[in-house]
């Protein structure tokens, strides 16, 4: 039998290795930038086109390398960072395999500059698909530029699984975020398509963070300081009133390294357990500085998955030193049974000046004088009973049964919701019979048995193809608000709003001026609360950072299942006859009356055949 085992050409080898170190775009913005963090780069800029598909390019003020450091760098296992096995539990650098580079050049076009400051003249190299095709000396300052064209150029199956340039843009900032959170003092510039997007100095913690997510952010920072033998944790969390339903402003790192923990993030959770909303997330910039010898991050080529030696520990010292911070700074009431009430100052004396008390003295007061007590007075002390004249007309009208009034009481009842289909009532067929049960189905009765519909299912059929309808034919009524709303967002979320802009005017909102940290709305559609507005624009964002849609028709398809999930009636509101009438045929005149947008069942058919077996 002739031997089938054979080695990979290098070429081979790369590719395969660049499909675990590049998934995307986002994946070279990463090791390049941190290639030029490990170079002790004070500058950093980042350039990119096309959502990086056409160029991503990361130029540094860095040590730069030689001539041979340059080829080199571009073979497989060659680094800088390591020596050694031993080595790997002391990494103090974000790379160390040694894999990227070469992966990188193994599927695109690659370009790199670089010039130490020993050197007179730098190095530049050019390789197409792992081959070398120049490499020259040539005039350059010092530092390292590296320019990739072309990403996925020879493997045309990864380059159709790529989203669209919107999407891809968006990784891309997320990965600059986490660098540039990281290290404050680095200063970062971010370039897309030709226009600015950051322009970050170097700075504390605490301003690159406002730097990044807006000006609001400032005031909802509270500082997070703790040193132990274990871990040092250092940052800010943000109050518990601005937690979001969205999960985009959660950072940990450990030794200045993002990482990605379910397990700390519970930790987190359970410091805000009781303050904040359920299934809302309270955002945090927290940085975790261990030992790094207790620390493992080479599970992952990513490397945001980690593993700590003493997890436990860490997660207890976490939940308490974000406890601590909530009540040292007074963002957490907090109860002192100690106090005296008495020496609170009552509401009604807030206001009044402080004055020398006043004797006020009875002239007439004469303490030997007794009174005779009354015969009347059955308490037995020292006070007569005072004489009312007329008592008698106090009983007048009195004369009647006290059961005649009992028919005219009123008590207190549930609130019936009817506000859902106010209108024309006159079009609602009230010849069906309509039942609701436990505040979340209606039952109504057909001609072969009964329909158990789930109110808030069908609501969000009927809402979720009415605007859908208003999206295409872009004929929505909204409301003008007597006084528009300003609602603050990050600057990644002014971007997703400036995406979907267009659809939510089709659905009726109307904006005004939208500025880097801050949206302006003017009008809304007719069936949105104006309270519910911020809640509505947070789950809009939520959903399109979760699902990240290509085209506009995915865009339109989302909008409207959003729209349709926050602003349907609810499990537990009470509908009144009319309400319940009213969905029962808006649903049953849908086009899909089965599933409801998120492909739940809607209702169930109960025979009478169903009704009758039950009882044999």
């Amino acid at each position: 039998m002739a031997d089938i085992i054979r080695l990979l050409p290098d070429h081979v080898a790369n590719q395969i290795a660049a499909g675990e170190v590049v998934q995307r775009p986002s994946s070279v913005v990463k090791e390049l930038m941190e290639n030029a963090i490990d170079a002790g780069a004070t500058d950093i800029q980042l350039i990119i086109k096309d959502g990086g598909k056409t160029l991503i390019q990361v130029v540094d003020n860095g040590k730069g390398m030689s001539g041979t450091d340059a080829r080199l760098s571009f073979e497989r296992h060659a680094t800088s960072k390591i020596q050694k096995a031993e080595d790997l539990f002391n990494l103090n650098t974000k790379g160390f395999r040694g894999e990227a580079l070469a992966s990188i050049a193994a599927i695109a076009h690659v370009e790199m500059l670089t010039k130490t400051e020993d050197d007179e003249i730098g190095t530049k190299i050019k390789i197409e698909g792992s081959k070398i095709v120049t490499q020259e000396v040539v005039v350059a300052p010092k530092g390292t530029s590296m320019l990739v064209k072309n990403l996925f150029f020879n493997i045309p199956a990864r380059r159709n699984f790529l989203k669209s340039d919107q999407v891809e843009y968006r990784h891309i900032a997320d990965e600059f975020h986490r660098i540039a959170l990281a290290h404050p003092q680095v200063a970062f510039n971010f370039y897309n398509n030709g226009s600015d997007v950051f322009q970050l100095p170097g700075n504390d913690f605490r301003k690159r963070i406002v730097h990044i997510f807006g000006r609001k952010t400032d005031e909802k920072l509270v500082p997070v300081e703790e040193e132990t033998q274990v871990v040092k944790i250092s940052g800010y969390i943000q109050k518990p009133e601005f937690a979001k339903k969205s999960r985009g402003e959660q950072f940990f790192f450990a030794n200045n390294r993002f990482i990605k923990s379910p397990y700390l993030h519970h930790a987190i959770l359970g410091a805000f357990e009781g303050v904040i909303r359920p299934g809302t997330h309270p955002g945090y910039f927290l940085n975790l500085e261990v030992d790094p010898g207790t620390i493992d991050i080479n599970i992952h080529p990513t490397k945001t998955e980690v593993k700590f030696d003493d997890e436990h520990t860490l997660y207890a010292m976490l939940k308490s030193t974000v406890k601590h911070s909530l009540g040292q700074f007074n963002v957490v009431p907090a109860l002192d049974f100690e106090q005296d009430q008495n020496l609170d100052t009552p509401y009604s004396y807030k206001n009044k000046q402080v004055g020398i008390p006043q004797v006020v003295v009875d002239s007439s007061f004469n303490p030997f004088e007794t009174v005779k007590p009354s015969k009347s007075n059955s308490g037995g002390g020292g006070y007569s009973k005072p004489k009312v004249d007329g008592w008698e007309n106090l009983y007048e009208g009195l004369e009647t049964t006290v059961d005649s009034g009992v028919s005219h009481l009123e008590f207190e009842s549930e609130v019936v919701n009817s506000s859902i289909f106010d209108g024309e009532k006159e079009v609602v067929d009230h010849s069906t019979t309509t039942f609701q049960m436990r505040k979340k189905y209606i039952i109504t009765t057909i001609k072969s048995g009964m329909v158990v519909i789930n109110q808030s299912r069908a609501h969000q059929r009927v809402l979720y193809e009415n605007f859908l309808k208003n999206i295409t034919i872009k004929e929505a009524i909204s409301q003008q608000l007597l006084f528009p709303l300003t609602l603050s967002f990050s600057t990644s979320e002014i971007n997703i709003l400036k995406e979907i802009k267009d659809n939510l005017c089709t659905v009726g909102f109307v904006f005004g001026e939208i500025s880097d940290d801050g949206v302006e709305i003017s009008g809304v559609p007719v069936l949105v609360v104006e309270s519910e507005v911020q809640m509505i624009m947070e789950q809009l964002i939520s959903d399109f950072q979760q699902e990240v849609p290509g085209d506009s028709f995915s865009q339109s398809d989302m909008l409207a299942k959003t729209l349709a999930k926050t602003l349907s009636v609810k499990t537990g509101e009470t509908l009144d006859e009319f309400s319940q009438v009213k969905l029962v045929n808006d649903l049953f005149a849908c086009k899909e009356t089965t599933l409801s947008p998120f492909n739940k069942k809607v209702y169930i058919t109960v025979t009478e055949n169903d009704i009758e077996r039950k009882f044999i």
